[in-house]
């Protein structure tokens, strides 16, 4: 009975620290210490999201489907990756410098040549957040492989097991964590790439209104949609932690024990 009054608790502090900050914020824009045009009120920010929330849901609508099939597309090359580097080690010596280089490139530089190759349909939108979510998901799937004791992989050779025996029985259901753990990481990084993409060229998106709203100095609906952006992200990757809830349920009585 003591566990869920202390988890509520520990949901309780921060939600009291953001309502803190948001009425400091909006007492400083009472007193006038900021000035509108530079921080609009959380009372400006809710009324311009109120007023363009019918809009905002119709742009909500095009930059989902490019995370999704963004996200759809890094889950199947990370995961067919992360086989072959863990079935081949000279693959992977290979191919793992590479990934990191890759991510050391501003995913901002790369989005102009994208749209330049691809032009400014779904494709070049797409393909930004295939590049920004991929890379999480294939290293936490390495991660997850080389977390396997190895005593286990011996007893299995020993008892005449197949190399995609051990994979199936052994190195797959052991990395299911550390997929999950990737999968929120690049669930964020999915809706923010799209966005970012949609700031190049488009006709509908989130990040295309957040052009249109800067150029009109429209500073409240800018804040409006940053929040709602937040808040999908944040739903989203709650929306990822049930279903490892539901598919892993015995370790929702471990997390409850270590409260």
């Amino acid at each position: 009975m003591k566990q869920k009054p202390r988890s509520i608790k520990s949901k309780i502090y921060p939600l009291m620290l953001i309502l803190l900050l948001i009425v400091l914020w909006q007492a400083l824009c009472m007193s006038g210490v900021i000035p509108p045009f530079m921080l609009p009120s959380p009372s400006a920010v809710l009324k311009a999201f109120c007023s363009e929330f019918r809009i905002l849901l119709d742009h909500s609508y095009i930059t989902l489907q490019e995370a999704f099939f963004g996200l759809s597309i890094s889950i199947v090359l990370a995961v067919l990756l992360a086989l072959v580097m863990e079935q081949c080690s000279v693959i992977r010596k290979a191919v793992y410098p590479i990934l990191v280089i890759s991510q050391t490139i501003p995913m901002v530089a790369i989005a102009p040549l994208l749209v330049l190759w691809l032009g400014y349909g779904l494709a070049p939108k797409v393909t930004l957040v295939v590049l920004t979510c991929f890379f999480p998901i294939t290293i936490a799937l390495m991660n997850g492989f080389q977390s396997i004791e190895p005593d286990q992989i011996l007893l299995l050779k020993a008892m005449g097991a197949s190399e995609w025996q051990i994979l199936w029985h052994v190195k797959l259901p052991s990395a299911i964590p550390s997929l999950f753990s990737g999968l929120e990481i690049s669930v964020s990084y999915a809706v923010v790439s799209a966005v970012v993409a949609e700031w190049l060229g488009g006709s509908a998106g989130l990040g295309v209104y957040m052009t249109r709203v800067r150029k009109a100095y429209a500073f409240d609906k800018m804040f409006a949609v940053i929040f709602w952006i937040v808040f999908i992200s944040l739903s989203l990757i709650w929306l990822l932690k049930r279903i490892k809830r539901k598919t892993r349920p015995w370790e929702n009585i471990r997390e409850e024990s270590n409260q």
